[in-house]
């Protein structure tokens, strides 16, 4: 078995790679098991790791990590893969790659090639499902997306949630979520735009006072509401571009922007830029002037709902 491992999702990548190892460790032991470093690893001692014969073992397992890090491997890499011992399993882990590349290519078509995307809240919701019934519990799918909404895209906090919220009651609900999670400030930030693009003062200012109470200070609030404009401003300038190919391009999460996606639309380019425009002005007199943050605050999200 020859495998490439790669792609943004580290925890789903890293989470395969650790059950590979576990389950080959059980069965021929820690001493079959080899790790080597591509960027500390000469190539003549690669090539003696994956040529050679195991050890007190029927196979072993070659760990490579970031081997592109070696000019030379990638120069060679026909020739190395060729010269493999077949009692020997190679684990290609290579985080990022360059899809233009001659080295990209021949892994793709000579090894078995998994690539790991980052999710969407689609992909997201679907996988705490499978995580739940894993795990021996349920969540329904209108309940894991709110979920991941409330929360975040980060799949390790999910992963950790989703255990404390299935130890607490296997059936996972909306209340037991509410009441075992907090959501994350750039979620209730994101949340505080999208009543306030609704036109819903009172959530909006609600969610902005929820945030006050939990000692969030307003120059957090602006560095936060300055993050959300910043991706609408990328969002709205991408055009008819889709969610994934924003994603892909940016490097910010498709959950991310899929969800910005939906305020988006329903801005111009023009009252996009002023309301950037404000926002920087507003945080430089905060800054520079003994003006009233809280009250100055509010006026700005009152102004976002009346768009």
């Amino acid at each position: 078995m020859i495998l490439t491992l790669s792609g943004p999702n580290s925890f789903s990548l890293q989470r395969d790679l650790t059950r590979i190892v576990d389950v080959f460790v059980r069965e021929q032991g820690d001493l079959a098991l080899e790790r080597i470093d591509g960027a500390e690893t000469e190539l003549s001692a690669i090539r003696e790791a994956i040529s050679s014969l195991p050890f007190l073992a029927s196979k072993k397992l070659v760990i490579l990590r970031a081997p592109s890090s070696n000019k030379l491997f990638t120069e060679r890499i026909e020739q190395l893969l060729a010269v493999a011992a077949e009692t020997t399993d190679i684990v290609i882990h290579e985080p990022k790659l360059d899809k233009r590349s001659v080295y990209y290519k021949i892994l793709k078509k000579q090894t078995d090639y998994r690539e790991y995307a980052e999710l969407d809240v689609n992909g997201l919701a679907a996988w705490l499902i499978r995580e739940a019934k894993d795990r021996a519990g349920s969540i329904k799918s209108n309940d894991a997306r709110y979920l991941v909404e409330r929360v975040g895209a980060n799949q390790q906090l999910l992963s950790n949630e989703i255990e404390k919220l299935i130890l607490y009651s296997a059936i996972v609900t909306r209340t037991t979520i509410d009441e075992l999670t907090e959501a994350t400030p750039q979620t209730t930030i994101f949340q505080l735009l999208e009543a306030a693009f609704a036109g819903n003062a009172q959530r909006a200012f609600g969610l902005y006072h929820d945030q006050r109470a939990l000692k969030v200070e307003p120059i957090q609030i602006i560095a936060m509401l300055t993050w959300q404009l910043h991706i609408l401003a990328i969002v709205k300038a991408a055009g008819d571009r889709g969610p994934a190919d924003i994603a892909k391009q940016t490097k910010i999460s498709p959950y991310v922007i899929q969800k910005s996606a939906a305020i988006a639309n329903h801005l111009t380019i023009s009252e996009l830029r002023t309301l950037i425009s404000e926002l920087l002005t507003f945080d430089v007199r905060s800054k520079s002037q003994p003006i009233d943050v809280d009250e100055a605050l509010q006026l700005y999200i009152l102004k976002l709902t009346r768009l």
